[in-house]
């Protein structure tokens, strides 16, 4: 039985929209501004009232000016992509069917951080790990939710990479580990997992060029050394800590 068409909202590394028909994928252009950002932030924030979305999307202007944007901005949505949009009284939301990378990640880093989760049949999503969520975008609203997944997905890869550590599965485990690396290249915790990756595997000189990587980056960046608990993993394994070269004149 045909459904109909699919629609997915694609908020990380820009925003887009698809509709798919028969298994083909087709990309919605030409939306104005205001209606990208009214389906973003109802990607986002839920299923609130009217007045709460206008007073976001348009916080610079009387209410009755932001309530007509709003009004504008839902009906180029109704014409340009029907059925995406729900009304309900005074709430705004998407349909229950549309499908949000945002969700889909989101539900990802959830499964990686359940402390009974297993990493059977858990893969490192493509999607969400290399870029940012709506890049260019400076809403107070979208700096929040930037924020939150940032944080999501490092906590996240950094529990995966002890997990697939722990599993056997070095090889992944240290991907999921960079890749944190890569979010915050100043978060220590980021490259704890690396070392912590290289010495479950047995690669004691990969896990102190690790070490010293990193350790050289805080000093040139921010003047500082790392932590006791970066050392431990070292000391644990038996290994020296190495202390950065002093400084030649």
């Amino acid at each position: 039985m045909d459904r109909g068409p699919t629609t997915r909202v694609a908020l990380l590394d820009g925003f887009v929209i698809e509709r798919c028909t028969a298994g083909v994928a087709t990309a919605l252009k030409d939306l104005p501004r205001g209606a990208q950002r009214l389906i973003a932030h109802l990607s986002l924030c839920g299923r609130p009232d009217r007045s709460a979305i206008a007073g976001q999307l348009w916080p610079e202007v009387p209410e009755d000016h932001a309530h007509g944007s709003l009004r504008s901005a839902l009906w180029r949505v109704q014409k340009a992509v029907p059925g995406l949009l729900e009304v309900s009284g005074g709430a705004l939301g998407l349909a229950h069917d549309v499908r949000v990378d945002v969700h889909e990640f989101t539900a990802w880093a959830q499964r990686v951080l359940d402390p009974q989760g297993r990493v059977d049949g858990i893969e490192t999503p493509e999607v969400g790990l290399h870029g940012e969520l709506l890049p260019g975008w400076y809403d107070d609203w979208v700096l929040v939710a930037r924020e939150r997944l940032r944080q999501l997905k490092m906590h996240a890869l950094e529990m995966l990479a002890d997990k697939l550590a722990r599993a056997g599965r070095y090889s992944e485990a240290v991907q999921a580990a960079y890749a944190a690396v890569d979010t915050e290249p100043l978060r220590e915790s980021a490259h704890r997992a690396v070392v912590q990756v290289h010495l479950a595997e047995g690669n004691t000189a990969e896990a102190v060029r690790a070490y010293e990587a990193f350790r050289d980056l805080l000093a040139r960046e921010l003047n500082v050394v790392p932590s006791a608990k970066m050392d431990a993993l070292l000391l644990r394994a038996r290994l020296p800590v190495p202390r950065a070269p002093r400084a030649t004149r």
